[in-house]
């Protein structure tokens, strides 16, 4: 299996450790070198993830939760959370809640709480580092764009039209169009199939485990750019894992795909 690499902003890619980096990996010199007059030829499309690809919604979500246990007098352990993070159902807080207070805690109380400290946080969540960049520059390059997330339409359309981010994509794909979603990759595969292109020829841009499994599943490359949430997970699956967006150029990280 080919080893991730950690691209730098430059057409370089460097045998230095990333110090103080969760996710610390050793950068191998890349086989080409960035050229202005580079066109994309191979890569047709990429699909982006939602939740702590474009928004830091996870953030909010762990803030939200933990604000919840906090109020109990207990604290939620981050790793307890980030094995649930780009799926559906994969943590139950309640139970958990329950487990560590040794009392059964009312469902109901539970969801209600969450619901009123996540909604007064994430309505606000900006756009995470360089998101608007690469969408324009996908749109600039000729590539096609699709969304594809675990999470439900009527979640994702009010930050849409928060964001004015409708006009960058070709193809939006959410949990209602799929019978599983992540890790599954039913959402990836829908995706490339709306935008007409083979799984080899499309790039998944993804912050989560489960997310690069269901794109690596659907036959697509695998990009990841873990959040604070996710940078200290195991993304060896990854074709290329970039500590943000901020400052890259999507050319150049699909560069090494169109030999």
């Amino acid at each position: 299996m080919r080893k991730p690499m950690i691209a730098c902003g430059t057409g370089f890619r460097l045998p230095i450790a990333l110090a103080g980096s969760d996710f610390i990996m050793v950068q191998y010199l890349s086989r080409f070198l960035y050229r202005g007059e580079a066109t994309v030829a191979m890569i047709k499309a990429v699909v982006f993830d939602f939740d702590g690809t474009i928004l830091d919604t996870e953030t909010v979500a762990y803030e939200a939760v933990n604000g919840v246990f906090r109020e109990r007098g207990h604290e939620l352990p981050l790793d307890k959370w980030t094995g649930a993070i780009g799926t559906l159902g994969g943590f139950d807080g309640c139970s958990e809640l329950s487990a560590c207070t040794g009392q059964s805690v009312e469902r109901e109380w539970f969801d209600a709480r969450f619901g009123e400290l996540y909604a007064g946080m994430v309505h606000q969540v900006p756009l995470l580092p360089g998101i608007r960049d690469a969408l324009e520059e996908a749109k600039r390059l000729g590539l096609a764009v699709g969304l594809a997330t675990s999470s439900y339409r009527a979640w994702i359309e009010p930050h849409l039209d928060r964001l004015d981010l409708h006009r960058y994509f070709d193809v939006i794909h959410t949990a209602d169009d799929v019978e599983r979603v992540k890790p599954d990759p039913a959402l990836y595969r829908l995706a490339v199939r709306s935008l007409g292109v083979e799984p080899g020829e499309a790039v998944a841009i993804e912050d989560s485990l489960h997310g690069l499994r269901a794109a690596k599943g659907a036959g697509l490359y695998g990009i990841v750019v873990p959040n604070a949430m996710t940078a200290g997970l195991d993304f060896s699956e990854a074709d290329l894992v970039v500590p943000t967006l901020d400052g890259q150029k999507l050319e150049m990280l699909v560069a090494r795909w169109n030999e």
